[in-house]
C-alpha cells in the first residue's frame, strides 16, 4: 500500500517562495526598509524589524556550507528516497538554503560551487529546490 506523501503547507509569508519554485525561479524576501535579504520567508526583518517586504529573484548559485546524509525517513512515504543528501548552501545573496543534492558525480566539500535547480512532486502539487555541482566555474 502506497502511503500519501507529506507536502509543505505554504502560508501568506511563504506563498511567493513556493509559487516561484513552481515557476522555476528562486524567490527570496528583501526588506522593504533596509534592503536585507532573508530566507526562510517570515513576516519581520531580523535586521531592522520592519514588516515591509519585497520579493527578488536569486541568482540560484552558491557554495556548500555543510551537508548531512539521511538514512532514516522522517515519514514512511520518503523511505524509497533513501539515502538522501541534505546540503546547506551559502547563496550569493548572503543567505543559506537547504536543498537535496541530486548529483551523483559531485564530490562534496565545503566551498563546492553549486547551482539550484527545481524538481516537481510526482503529482505536480509543488516544486522543491535541488542542488547540483556548478561546473560552469560560476561561483
Amino acid at each position: 500500500m502506497e502511503m500519501e506523501r507529506l507536502y509543505p503547507l505554504p502560508n501568506p509569508d511563504s506563498q511567493p517562495y513556493w509559487d516561484g519554485l513552481r515557476e522555476r525561479r528562486l524567490m527570496l524576501q528583501q526588506c522593504g526598509e533596509c534592503g536585507t535579504i532573508r530566507h526562510y520567508p517570515r513576516p519581520v526583518c531580523d535586521h531592522c524589524f520592519s514588516m515591509e517586504v519585497e520579493w527578488v529573484e536569486a541568482s540560484r548559485r552558491g557554495t556548500v556550507h555543510s551537508w548531512s546524509e539521511s538514512h532514516h525517513p522522517f515519514h514512511p512515504s520518503f523511505k524509497a528516497d533513501l539515502p538522501t543528501m541534505f546540503v546547506t548552501v551559502d547563496l550569493e545573496e548572503d543567505v543559506r538554503l537547504v536543498g537535496i543534492l541530486r548529483d551523483p558525480e559531485a564530490t562534496l566539500r565545503v566551498g563546492l560551487p553549486v547551482e539550484v535547480r527545481f524538481e516537481d512532486a510526482a503529482d505536480g502539487a509543488f516544486s522543491i529546490p535541488i542542488l547540483v555541482a556548478d561546473r560552469s566555474g560560476g561561483s
